[in-house]
């Protein structure tokens, strides 16, 4: 099961709420589905829940029935239709269309008057025309329509509710889409699906932990590797000093330092300047100094 098809069955689990708000959220699936001409009405669902959903719908909203109900092979999506004409002038004039001069869809404002109505609408597009990708994989929701001049609308709508969206067309379809995840998580707790909001913000805070810690990891095996180098550096001077019988002719202060690193090789600068009550400067000279008189003997 998709993450999408998670949200629109949360999305069905909400009361449709009265006529007006079922209304509302009818035009948003109308305008988001497969056809919503003055000839003919098709919605397409693979879901079962939404199969189950829009009869009520559209009961509540124009109180009719669909004209017929039927499947799609072994794909075991519904197709919903509508084809008789006074049905369709019923539900056209529900949103101030005149089927009979009906040339373009635009998103009737007058019919989403209120903040309710405009995110029941926004409730119905996702139904029909909206996906949205698992959070575990990235962020991206979108509302595809084939009616260009809705999809120039709607992001003026959106804007007015505090969402800033993007346009993309992609063959006949128009989409208006966001990839910023707390967009993503406001837009479904306002059309009614907190739990999957939830679920964005649960998985993004996983992926920032999970970032975090491998920063923290990546940063400590660089510390770590940094260490390993820089005694294996000192070491080696160390050791060329022993060689060439020049050891025991460095000044003391050296000396102790050199058997200091000897002792512990692998206690980082740090930790060896603690040892030795040195600060981590003044054990770095000394070491330089040790590695200078190893390179003259070179």
């Amino acid at each position: 099961m998709s993450f999408s098809y998670e949200v629109k069955t949360e999305l069905c689990r909400a009361d449709i709420g009265p006529k007006t708000m079922a209304a509302a959220q009818a035009y948003g699936v109308l305008l988001f589905a497969n056809t919503f001409t003055a000839r003919e009405i098709r919605i397409v669902t693979g879901n079962a829940d939404l199969a189950s959903h829009f009869p009520r719908l559209f009961k509540r909203s124009f109180g009719l029935d669909f004209d017929s109900v039927s499947g799609d092979g072994e794909r075991k999506k519904k197709i919903f239709s509508i084809t008789d004409e006074a049905k369709l002038k019923k539900v056209l004039s529900t949103y101030g269309y005149e089927a009979e001069s009906l040339t373009a869809l635009h998103i009737n404002l007058g019919a989403l008057e209120d903040e309710g109505a405009k995110e029941s609408f926004l409730r119905g597009a996702f139904m029909a025309g909206g996906s949205v990708t698992d959070p575990e994989k990235r962020y991206h929701l979108e509302l595809s329509t084939t009616h260009p001049f809705v999809s120039r609308e709607l992001p003026a709508l959106l804007s007015d509710m505090g969402f800033e969206s993007r346009l993309v067309r992609r063959g006949q379809n128009y989409v208006t889409y966001f990839k910023m995840s707390s967009a993503i998580e406001d837009l479904l707790t306002k059309i009614g699906a907190p739990v999957a909001a939830m679920k964005i913000m649960n998985t993004k805070i996983e992926k920032d932990m999970t970032n975090s810690v491998n920063r923290r990891v990546n940063c400590d095996t660089a510390n770590v590797l940094k260490t390993v180098v820089a005694a294996e550096e000192q070491l080696h001077a160390v050791k060329r000093l022993r060689e060439a019988g020049a050891f025991e002719a460095l000044p003391e202060k050296l000396r102790e330092v050199a058997e200091a690193r000897e002792e512990n090789p692998e206690m980082s600068l740090s930790e060896l300047a603690a040892f030795m009550g040195l600060t981590k400067s003044g054990l770095s000279h000394r070491m330089k100094k040790l590695a200078d008189k190893a390179a003259e003997l070179d």
